[in-house]
């Protein structure tokens, strides 16, 4: 199932609030040694998915709606990859956000 990127679809993230400071959710993998934030193509997909992120106390998270080139490009600027998730935090797919954007 994969997104067609032409077309800059909504996809759905995790944002975590600090004091009034939003943030996408990036995760690290050891395995790989790469820096990546999940995204969702359906909210109720991130919602069950949000149960599996890593979370830092005293923080808020929420699930949120983000056209996919915005992610992409904030996802470029920070170093991160982006990866499609389904509910279970299996990889549907890998996306390098600089041929996104």
């Amino acid at each position: 199932m994969s997104l067609s990127l032409e077309e800059n679809p909504m996809v759905w993230v995790v944002v975590q609030t600090v004091g009034n400071v939003e943030q996408f959710v990036g995760q690290y993998s050891a395995d790989l040694d790469i820096m990546f934030i999940p995204f969702f193509q359906d909210k109720e997909e991130a919602q069950q998915g949000m149960s599996l992120i890593r979370r830092e106390k005293g923080s808020r998270y929420e699930v949120q709606a983000i056209r996919i080139r915005e992610l992409a490009g904030d996802a470029a600027k920070h170093g991160f990859l982006l990866f499609q998730t389904d509910a279970d935090g299996q990889v549907l797919d890998k996306i390098d956000p600089h041929s996104v954007v």
